[in-house]
């Protein structure tokens, strides 16, 4: 997603292989300086690398769906106790102003670089399709999200998962107990967050009542059993390094019995949902979600008055 004026350059596809170069960089496989020289290898193409980082990096002014002055919604930051994790930690919450009483509540989680403005664009998404939604910064300890991805990875890489993992929990049971909201909790994730959203439905499965994880990993094997579900898994056609994992974690889910419903989206990269890079896929990412909403009402709005 661009707003390049055409040239020869942008009137032709990408390259698979520049998503994959940059499917390895952002998830630390290689180094910056690896990334760009492979990228200037594509020059006999007639590609340069100004353009394939303008298209592959994010810009997340174009990623802007709600505006945060918005009047249907309401932002603020909340923080939440950690004992677990880092102490305490901060998330964007946003609720609907025009629902009247509580809310269910969805926890947002972010890719491997902090909380960006796509990120917390999904939650303002979904505030606006009446979710109370709360997107945790796990970056908090060290400041926050800093404005620039590469060094948001560079932070997310420092940390100690393990109390970052513990972090989201905090702020999964934090939402699901909040005064605002129903008792309800759905958590949607991209990439890393994907990978959370699985790790929440392995250790904390009587208490997340739906989750939806776009391209992200299973939970450690030992604590696969766990998983009941619900569950909706978004994986992308040509994303071979997690889909890789995706069989033996369906061989658990169906062991478990879990309520659990698989969208493969044929053609489409890696974080095609986020609508601030190359990768985006609109009708693919729109049909993806269209789907997450309708599982939240489901499971979080339906289920509550049944």
């Amino acid at each position: 997603m661009t707003d390049l004026q055409p040239t020869p350059e942008t009137e032709r596809p990408i390259p698979q292989e520049a998503f994959d170069w940059y499917d390895e960089y952002a998830h630390g496989l290689i180094d910056r300086r690896t990334f760009v020289t492979r990228l200037a290898g594509l020059a006999a193409l007639g590609y340069s690398v100004p353009f394939l980082m303008s298209v592959l990096t994010p810009n997340y002014a174009l990623a802007e769906q709600v505006s945060f002055n918005d009047e249907s919604i309401k932002a603020t930051y909340e923080t939440f106790p950690s004992p677990e994790g880092h102490g305490e930690g901060r998330g964007y919450f946003v609720v609907p102003t025009a629902v009247e009483g509580k809310c269910p509540t969805v926890l947002v989680i972010h890719e491997n670089r902090g909380l960006n403005p796509y990120v917390k664009d999904v939650a303002r998404r979904l505030a606006t399709a009446g979710f109370i939604a709360f997107a945790p910064d796990a970056l908090f300890p060290l400041g926050g999200y800093p404005g620039n991805d590469d060094e948001g990875r560079a932070m997310q890489r420092s940390m100690d998962r393990a109390k970052i993992e513990e972090d989201f929990i905090a702020a999964a049971r934090f939402l699901k107990g909040h005064e605002k909201g129903t008792g309800k909790l759905g958590a949607v994730g991209f990439c890393f967050g994907g990978y959370i959203v699985n790790l929440l439905a392995a250790v904390i499965p009587d208490e997340l009542d739906a989750g939806v994880p776009f391209y992200g990993t299973p939970a450690a094997e030992e604590l696969r059993p766990n998983v009941k579900g619900p569950l909706m898994v978004q994986l992308a056609g040509k994303d071979e390094r997690v889909n890789a994992s995706w069989p033996a974690y369906e061989e658990t889910l169906k062991a478990n019995g879990a309520d659990y419903t698989l969208h493969m989206y044929d053609g489409v990269n890696h974080g095609f949902h986020n609508d601030s890079t190359g990768r985006y896929a609109k009708e693919e990412a729109e049909l993806a979600w269209s789907r997450t909403i309708a599982f939240f009402e489901k499971h979080l709005r339906n289920d509550a008055t049944e």
